[in-house]
């Protein structure tokens, strides 16, 4: 991962991480959310986006992200290791994790 990207996405984590910890649990979705747009091409990062989304569909009582994020842990994992992912994809269980999607411009440089 680029000295950039990863300063990118370290700093979106922490934040997602910061909100999470005071129960802000909708922006804390929103920062990991970037962080996997930023993180999913490489294997550890994409899954420590998806562990954390996991956490908050727990946290929501939501067995429909609990099971959707277990299931991209798994699949992610695989994804990233071999070079295959929906590029885009904010990773969260409302959309497919099929799908592409196009990447925010703040972003986009650091991702491309």
């Amino acid at each position: 991962m680029k000295p950039e990207l990863r300063q990118a996405f370290d700093a979106e984590m922490a934040a997602g991480v910061h909100h999470y910890d005071k129960g802000q649990l909708d922006q804390a979705f929103k920062h990991f959310e970037v962080a996997h747009v930023s993180g999913q091409r490489y294997v550890a990062p994409h899954v420590a986006t998806h562990w954390w989304m996991l956490k908050i569909g727990i946290k929501r009582h939501s067995p429909v992200e609990v099971l959707g994020q277990a299931v991209r842990i798994v699949l992610g994992a695989l994804g990233s290791a071999v070079g295959i992912v929906p590029v885009g994809n904010t990773g969260g269980t409302n959309i497919s994790m099929f799908k592409r999607l196009p990447i925010d411009r703040a972003i986009r440089d650091l991702v491309d």
